[in-house]
C-alpha cells in the first residue's frame, strides 16, 4: 500500500549577522552606481535607469538586464530571482544570474552565494552547487546544510554524510535542521551505527526531546527494524504533532506490528491530535495488512468526517482495503466514482483482484476476479495512462494464476513497446508467467534476454524447467548460476530436488540436500522433505518415503499425506495408505477431497465396514458429492463445466465428441479406468460409475471443437485429475497432435505426443 513519504524536518536556525534578510521591495539605494530593482512576485520589476523613470520588466527582461549589463544592483534583489529560477526549474536561468554575480564582484556576499547552492541543489545541478560552496568566502553551517539538503535530495546520501563529516572536522556545528538532514540520508543507506551516534549526540546536548529530532530518530529505527527504539525515540517527544504519531503508526506497520500502529492511531484521536491524508494512509494500510474491515470502515467514516474522500491516496487506500477485504461492490463504486485516477489508482484496483484470486473460496470466483482484472487493464490501456512495472508485474502475475498465455503474450509485446520489458521486476515476472503457462521455450527465451539476473529469476527458470520434467536443463542452470556467484536460498533447493524428483535421481537428489545443509547452512523446511518423499513414491520405496516422515522435525503437511495415500494406492500398500488418509483427513477433516480418497483405498482393498463407516461420518459432518468444475478461456470467454453436464449450450455436442474420443484412443492402447461406488450403504454390493463425462475431459472437447487444429488446449479444474482422465488425456494428446495442458489443484499437467509432464506422476491419483 502507499508508504509514507520522508518527513520534512522541522529547525529554527540562527543566522549569523551578515545573514540578515534583505528587504525585496523596492528600496532607494544611496549607494554610488548602483541601479534599485524590485522583482516582485507578479513577476514585474521596477526600474530606474539613469533618467530615473520607472519601467515594469518581467521576469525575462529582468535577465536579459543581468546578461547585457554589469551594472551592480543590490546583493539582495538576486534572490527573488533566484527563487523564480528554483520554481520554474531553469538550471539555464540560473547560470545566468550566476555570471551577473559574478561580473559585479557580489559572490563575495555569503548570503547570495549560499543561495545559490541552494539553487543549483533544487534544480538539480550539484557538481555546480559544490563548485559554488567550495569558492564560498567563508563557510558556516547554514551553507553546510544547504549542500547536506541538496545531496539527500538529489538522491546522493552518501556525499551528504561524507559533507557532514567535513563540517564536524572544520568545527562546525549542526542545527537541529542539519541534525535531520543526516538522519535522512543514514535512514536511506540503512546506517544504524551512524543513527545511533547522532543519537547519542542529541542526547548530550539535550535536544532528543526536540520534536523534528524525535521525529527523525523514530523514522530512523524503523527503517532500520529496531521498532523498540523507534518507540522509545517516540514517547521521549514532548511534543508531539501529527507527523509524530503518522511516523510511530507508519514504523508499526513497516515492522509487522499493524496491531500496535492501529492503537497508536486510536491514541492520537484520544489525545485530540487530527490526522492528516498520511496518517489516514497508513492506518488503512495497517487494516489491509490485518484484513480488519471494521476499523477500516470506521477510519473511512473518519476520513469523510475530516473531508478527505476527494484525497486521491486515502481513496486508493480504502478501495484496497474493501478489495482486500471481499467487498469487490465497494470497490467498484470508489473506483468508477472517480472522475480523475491516477496510475496509483488503477495499480490498486488491479493488484486488489490478484488478492481476491488467492483469497477467493472457489476456484471459479478466482478464475473470474482474474478475468475482470484483466478487463481493469484493457480499460486502462484505453484510458491514455500508460503502466508502469508495477502495473506490468501485476497483470502478468494475473496471466500466470488464470493459465492465460495469450493474454500474457499481449502484455508481453506491450511491455517490449513501452521498454519496460528491460526492468528485472517485469522480466521476471514474464519468465514466471510462461512457465506457469506451459510455455517453457518462450520462458527459456525471455531469461536468457534479461540483462541483469536476480536469485529470484534464476529460481523461476531453474522451477520451470523442473515442472516441465526438462531435469537436465534445471541441474545444469542450477550450476550456472552457482558459477555466476548467486547464492542460492531454500527456494532455490527446492526446485533442484523437485527436478531430481521428476527423474527419479536418488543420489543426486540427496547430494544436494546434503550440500544444502553442509555448504548453505540452509535448515530442510516441508517442502524439501515433500520433494524427497515425491520421490521415493514415484519409484515404490515407500519404506524410505515413510521413514523421512520419522525423520521430519514437524508433522507433515496436507500434500506430503496426499502423496503417501496415492503411492500407497499404486503400489498396493492398503493399510499404510489407509494410514496416510487418516492422517490427512486430521489436517483437513471437513475436506470432500480427502474422505474420497479415504473411501477409494477401502473400496479397492473391499473392506465394506470402513466404507460404511466413513460414509456415515460424511453424512453427519454434511459433506456432499466432491464438486468438481473445470473451465476453458476461449477469445476472453470463460466456459465452465461440472461431471455430466447439459447446461452448456453444446452439451450434446461436446458429449457425443468425448464418446468419439474415447473410441479413437482405445485403438491407440487407451483402457477406461472405472471408479467403484456403493449403491447402499449398508449393502455390500458395488458397481462401477463412468468416469467419461468428467469434467476437463468435457473442457478439453469443448476447446478441440471451438479452436484451429494447431490450437493448444488450456484447462483448469478446481480438483485433482483422476487416473482415468489423465491416461485419457495422454492418449488424446497423441491422437490429435495438439498441446494439452491442465493445471489442477495440485501441479500443471503438459500433454504432448502422449507423454506429461508430471512424469506420469498423475497416474498415481
Amino acid at each position: 500500500m502507499a508508504s509514507l513519504p520522508s518527513v520534512a524536518v522541522s529547525g529554527n536556525i540562527k543566522l549569523d549577522q551578515e545573514f540578515r534578510k534583505h528587504p525585496t521591495s523596492s528600496i532607494s539605494s544611496e549607494k554610488s552606481g548602483i541601479a534599485n530593482v524590485s522583482y516582485q512576485k507578479s513577476q514585474t520589476i521596477t526600474s530606474l535607469d539613469g533618467s530615473s523613470e520607472p519601467r515594469s520588466l518581467d521576469f525575462r527582461e529582468a535577465l536579459e538586464i543581468f546578461r547585457e549589463g554589469s551594472n551592480k544592483v543590490d546583493s539582495s534583489y538576486y534572490v527573488p530571482l533566484l527563487q523564480e529560477c528554483i520554481e520554474r526549474n531553469s538550471a539555464s536561468n540560473a547560470q545566468a544570474v550566476h555570471g551577473h554575480i559574478i561580473k559585479t564582484g557580489s559572490h563575495q556576499d555569503l548570503f547570495v552565494t549560499t543561495f545559490l547552492v541552494n539553487v543549483y541543489a533544487k534544480c538539480r545541478i550539484m557538481e555546480d552547487a559544490h563548485k559554488v560552496f567550495d569558492k564560498l568566502p567563508k563557510r558556516n553551517v547554514v551553507s553546510w546544510t544547504a549542500l547536506m539538503t541538496g545531496y539527500v535530495h538529489n538522491s546522493r546520501p552518501e556525499l551528504a554524510i561524507r559533507v557532514f563529516l567535513e563540517m564536524l572536522e572544520a568545527g562546525a556545528y549542526p542545527t537541529n535542521y542539519t541534525l535531520g538532514i543526516v538522519f535522512n540520508a543514514s535512514s536511506t543507506l540503512y546506517l544504524i551505527e551512524l543513527g545511533k551516534q547522532l543519537h547519542a549526540y542529541s542526547i548530550k546536548y539535550r535536544i532528543d526531546f526536540d520534536t523534528s529530532i524525535g521525529n527523525n530518530l523514530c523514522s530512523l529505527y524503523s527503517k532500520c527494524g529496531n521498532l523498540e527504539s523507534a518507540f522509545k525515540a517516540f514517547k521521549k517527544i514532548k511534543e508531539k504533532n501529527v507527523i509524530s504519531w503518522t511516523s510511530s503508526i507508519s514504523a508499526c506497520g513497516d515492522n509487522g506490528d499493524s496491531s500496535k500502529g492501529l492503537e497508536l492511531f486510536t491514541e492520537m484521536l484520544s489525545e485530540g491530535t487530527e490526522p492528516n491524508d498520511y496518517t489516514l494512509t497508513s492506518a488503512l494500510s495497517l487494516c489491509c495488512t490485518m484484513q480488519s474491515l471494521g476499523a477500516g470502515m470506521q477510519i473511512h467514516s473518519l476520513v469523510i468526517k475530516l473531508g478527505y474522500e476527494l484525497n486521491l491516496p486515502v481513496r486508493n487506500a480504502i478501495m484496497y482495503l474493501y478489495l482486500k477485504c471481499g467487498m469487490i461492490n465497494e470497490a467498484r463504486k470508489l473506483f468508477n466514482g472517480m472522475g480523475d485516477m491516477s496510475l496509483i489508482t488503477w495499480n490498486a484496483m488491479i493488484a486488489g483482484h490478484a488478492q481476491l484470486i488467492d483469497l477467493a473460496e472457489d476456484d471459479l470466483s478466482a478464475y473470474r476476479s482474474g478475468i475482470e482484472a484483466l478487463n481493469i487493464f484493457l480499460k486502462l490501456n484505453r484510458s491514455g495512462v500508460k503502466p508502469d512495472l508495477f502495473t506490468y508485474s501485476s497483470i502478468l502475475t494475473i496471466c500466470s494464476s488464470l493459465v492465460a498465455l495469450d493474454q500474457g503474450e499481449q502484455v508481453h509485446a506491450q511491455s517490449i513497446k513501452s521498454g519496460f520489458v528491460s526492468d528485472i521486476v517485469v522480466a521476471t515476472a514474464l519468465v514466471n508467467m510462461y512457465n506457469k503457462c506451459g510455455s517453457i521455450e518462450k520462458a527459456s527465451k525471455a531469461f536468457i534476454e534479461m540483462s541483469t539476473r536476480t536469485l529470484i529469476s534464476w529460481t523461476s527458470m531453474i522451477a520451470g524447467f523442473a515442472q516441465h520434467g526438462r531435469t537436465q536443463q534445471a541441474l545444469q542452470l542450477f550450476e550456472d548460476m552457482r558459477i555466476a556467484g548467486v547464492r542460492p536460498n531454500q527456494v532455490t533447493f527446492v526446485s533442484v530436488l523437485s527436478a531430481c524428483s521428476y527423474a527419479g535421481m536418488v543420489n543426486e537428489a540427496l547430494g544436494y540436500f546434503e550440500s544444502m545443509k553442509k555448504d548453505y547452512r540452509i535448515k530442510p523446511v516441508m517442502d524439501h522433505y515433500a520433494c524427497l518423499i515425491d520421490m521415493y513414491v514415484r519409484l515404490g520405496r515407500l519404506d524410505e518415503a515413510f521413514g523421512l516422515v520419522k525423520k521430519m522435525d514437524f508433522e507433515p503437511n496436507e500434500f506430503i499425506w496426499s502423496t503417501l495415500v496415492a503411492g500407497c494406492r499404486r503400489h498396493g500398500h492398503i493399510d499404510r495408505g489407509v494410514y496416510a488418509a487418516e492422517q490427512l483427513l486430521k489436517l483437513k477433516p471437513k475436506d470432500t477431497e480427502a474422505y474420497v480418497m479415504l473411501l477409494d483405498m477401502y473400496i479397492s482393498a473391499e473392506r465394506w465396514k470402513d466404507v460404511s463407516r466413513v460414509r456415515k461420518i460424511m453424512k453427519e459432518e454434511k459433506l456432499g458429492e466432491l464438486e468438481e468444475w473445470s473451465w476453458i478461456s476461449i477469445k476472453d470467454k470463460v466456459h465452465s463445466f461440472k461431471p455430466n453436464d447439459k447446461s452448456h449450450p453444446q452439451s450434446e455436442v461436446v458429449q457425443k465428441y468425448v464418446d468419439s474420443l474415447i473410441d479413437q484412443v482405445k485403438s491407440l492402447g487407451y483402457k477406461p479406468v472405472e471408479s467403484l461406488e456403493l449403491t447402499d450403504e449398508d449393502e455390500e454390493t458395488t458397481l462401477f460409475s463412468s468416469t467419461s463425462f468428467h469434467s476437463e475431459k468435457l473442457a478439453i472437447a469443448f476447446g478441440l471443437l471451438n479452436t484451429p487444429n494447431a490450437a493448444p488446449i488450456r484447462v483448469i479444474k478446481n480438483i485433482s485429475m483422476c487416473r482415468d482422465c489423465h491416461s485419457f488425456v495422454k492418449f488424446v494428446s497423441l491422437l490429435t497432435s495438439r498441446e494439452i495442458s491442465i493445471r489442477d489443484s495440485k501441479r500443471l499437467h503438459k500433454f504432448l505426443n502422449g507423454k506429461c509432464s508430471c512424469g506420469d506422476f498423475g497416474a498415481l491419483l
